[in-house]
């Protein structure tokens, strides 16, 4: 759906058709151009020559005139054709453009996929911490009519329990944001009750970081536009230096001169004629200008070529940011999946010690505390794992190949 309705890639696809079009453009260059005049003098005087002491008319006082031209380029120092290919790596580099504007929403909804997931899970927890706290606070009142607790321990879990409350209105606004943000990536209704499927396993992958690096490198479309760019800025140079050579075109006309509009009656002349003219112009000085245009096109290469180079090591660092970050976030699955275990171990003892009057409310709601801490972290390192694997798709411009198993490398 994103990638259909999105408009970064109806964005892209866009500045695509208009590259394709501006090669059309370039395309047409290599044609003959026809064109039309059609033009009316009003002369006070009538023309005339003197001959031999005699005034002779020789036109008359309206004039018409029209025309049709056709012209056909012959040789322009190799501009058109530099044009046209400059144009045709034009859309190439739009293509580009697109892939990572496609990319960039593959990851964008990736994340906001599993954000959503995220934050109703921490819903859940902030639920539970509510439920269990309103029956801890029951526990506490009974014990206190009782005169088994101080009025201030049940002030204690009354505060505590207002606060779990605040938590899950928070938590729950943090939900509808969520999946807000998500319909936008879609481009459907801002407030529409969008519903999700949860993941049913989560596995983390072996995944080898120098064939990341490969992959990115051969890969990311930001990198292959500037070498498209590196392409385009070589045309650069040979466009300009086009303006060494002459222009040579061929041009036909067939032109009507007369006194009337059609042009058809001349009483001095004929009425109409054609012409076929070949036309050499050629510009040999303009005080360095040309020279000074080829050096431009030739710094501007050099800085696209150190451009690329730094884009490159960006991307190596960026790809082994987002190794190292869902390696930490497979190490946190495991450590956080034995904490929860304790935590929840850990809350079951001290609320049934504390229904047994053998602790205080103090050390229940710091078990609650500990538990909705570890809950939360467990919950996160998980949804975490798989918002780094989509990180780290993207920083290697495609879907990263697991490194092959013993097995797999047998066979």
């Amino acid at each position: 759906m994103a990638l259909h309705n999105n408009t970064l890639i109806k964005q892209a696809i866009e500045n695509q058709e208009a590259a394709i079009e501006e090669q059309k453009s370039a395309r047409a260059d290599f044609l003959p151009k026809a064109s039309a005049g059609y033009s009316y003098t009003k002369l006070k005087d009538a023309p005339y020559a003197i001959l031999a002491g005699t005034q002779i008319d020789v036109g008359d006082n309206d004039q018409y005139h029209w025309d049709l031209t056709l012209s056909q380029p012959l040789f322009t120092g190799f501009a058109l054709s530099t044009r046209y290919e400059m144009a045709k790596l034009g859309v190439d580099i739009k293509d580009a453009e697109k892939e990572q504007a496609i990319l960039d929403v593959v990851k964008q909804v990736k994340a906001a996929y599993f954000n959503i997931l995220l934050t109703k899970k921490f819903f859940v927890v902030a639920d539970e911490a509510v439920n269990q706290l309103e029956s801890h606070v029951r526990d506490a009142e009974k014990f206190y009519k009782q005169g088994m607790i101080p009025y201030n321990d049940l002030l204690r879990s009354k505060v505590a329990l207002a606060d779990v409350e605040q938590n899950r209105v928070r938590v729950e606004s943090n939900v509808e944001m969520a999946v807000s943000a998500f319909n936008t990536l879609l481009q459907i209704d801002l407030n529409r009750k969008t519903t999700i499927e949860d993941i049913p396993d989560i596995a983390p992958g072996s995944y080898d970081l120098t064939n990341y690096f490969k992959e990115a490198i051969e890969k990311r479309p930001e990198l292959k536009a500037l070498r498209l760019a590196l392409k385009n800025a070589d045309h650069g140079v040979t466009l300009a230096q086009s303006a060494y050579y002459p222009e040579v075109n061929l041009v036909g006309s067939y032109e009507q001169n007369g006194h009337n509009p059609p042009a058809t009656e001349n009483d001095y002349g004929n009425t109409h004629n054609a012409s076929v003219t070949l036309q050499a112009r050629w510009t040999f000085f303009e005080w360095g200008k040309t020279r000074a245009e080829v050096n431009k096109y030739r710094r501007n290469k050099s800085s696209l070529a150190e451009k690329l180079k730094g884009i490159e090591d960006s991307i190596k660092l960026e790809v082994k940011n987002a190794f190292l970050t869902l390696k930490v976030a497979e190490q946190n699955i495991q450590t956080a999946q034995k904490s929860l275990v304790q935590a929840k171990e850990n809350w079951r003892i001290t609320n049934l010690q504390y229904q047994q009057q053998m602790t205080t409310s103090t050390e229940v709601l710091d078990a609650r505390t500990f538990l909705t801490r570890a809950e939360t972290n467990y919950y996160g390192a998980l949804y975490g794992y798989m918002i780094a694997l989509a990180e780290l798709e993207r920083a290697a411009g495609g879907r990263p190949a697991e490194k092959p198993s013993e097995k797999n490398e047998g066979m």
